[in-house]
């Protein structure tokens, strides 16, 4: 008997559809939390599944671990994982209560003494970890760590001691960015689109976008990929930025550019039916459970801009 707001059945969809494909491999190869967070996000399956799989990887003092973020193995938890986490439950509208206030007080025990997170506490030490992140006895405080959870919270009304100092820390590492890491860009972004004072935001956003452009962060041409100054293997595109219409960086971009970018994140979708992971990767684990987290992102963001996966 399937499980109390569980998936609809797939008979009634039209055969070969993106979002059908995408499924097979979801089915295939993703882990529980990813089923479940694929049948709430596409399938009409309730948020409670998703919960329960999201436990499975809560540790005792309020942080999530057990490689949750695939790039870090290991029981213990890690602000990264919670980042994953506080995603989760934000995309299930689960991001408050109890629960919220139990993730606050693990995010104050391993906040530095700026207030901010480390991407990785000295705890993943013994355990295996993808080799361009580093374990270090005294992290620094990093925005690719505290601005998506800085952002989250903002966003879904969440009040709590540590965010006063963890949005000051954000707003100065936002204000003296020099763009020159897009995955900071993105984390600065993801901190933006939420942050309670707009006016400062939208001036920052502006800011951001114009140095994107004059560094090239973004590849604006997907099909000559080859002439674009990023690291090798990696690209990041006007999508990476603004990942729905309503973020502060989809004016960044014309809608020319954009749509090139949608195109090609569409023309992604693998023959198994899962987008590829475009960051460096290390082992087959990690990637084979990264991708399914991607696929579910690719559809989101295609169906966010109008685009029909299914």
């Amino acid at each position: 008997m399937a499980e109390s707001g569980g998936p609809s059945l797939p008979s009634a969809r039209p055969a070969h559809t993106p979002l059908l494909r995408a499924e097979r491999f979801v089915w295939l190869t993703a882990r529980v939390l990813e089923q479940r967070l694929f049948a709430h996000r596409f399938l009409k399956g309730g948020p409670d599944p998703v919960e329960r799989a999201l436990d499975a990887y809560r540790n005792e003092d309020g942080g999530y671990g057990h490689a949750l973020e695939p790039d870090l193995r290991g029981p213990v938890s890690q602000p990264l994982h919670t980042a994953r986490a506080l995603h989760v439950l934000d995309a299930v509208g689960r991001c408050g209560g109890q629960r919220v206030e139990r993730v606050c007080r693990y995010l104050t025990s391993v906040s530095t003494a700026e207030g901010a997170l480390p991407a990785v506490c000295p705890s993943q030490r013994g355990y295996p970890v993808a080799p361009f992140v580093p374990v270090v006895d005294d992290p620094p405080s990093e925005l690719l760590a505290t601005g998506p959870v800085v952002g989250l919270l903002h966003r879904n009304e969440v009040w709590h001691a540590w965010l006063f100092r963890a949005t000051d820390f954000c707003w100065q590492a936002v204000d003296t960015l020099k763009a020159s890491d897009p995955y900071e860009i993105e984390a600065a972004v993801a901190f933006l689109d939420a942050a309670p004072d707009r006016a400062r935001a939208e001036a920052a956003a502006d800011r951001l976008g114009r140095l994107v452009r004059e560094r090239r962060l973004a590849a604006l041409a997907p099909d000559r990929l080859d002439t674009h100054p990023v690291a090798p293997g990696e690209h990041h595109f006007p999508h990476d930025f603004a990942r729905t219409p309503d973020s502060l960086a989809r004016a960044w971009f014309t809608d020319d550019e954009m749509a090139r970018s949608l195109d090609f994140l569409a023309a992604e979708q693998q023959e198994d039916g899962g987008w590829p992971v475009r960051r460096r990767q290390w082992a087959p684990a990690p990637a084979l459970e990264a991708r399914a987290g991607v696929t579910i992102e690719a559809l989101r963001t295609l169906r966010a801009y109008g685009r029909y996966v299914g």
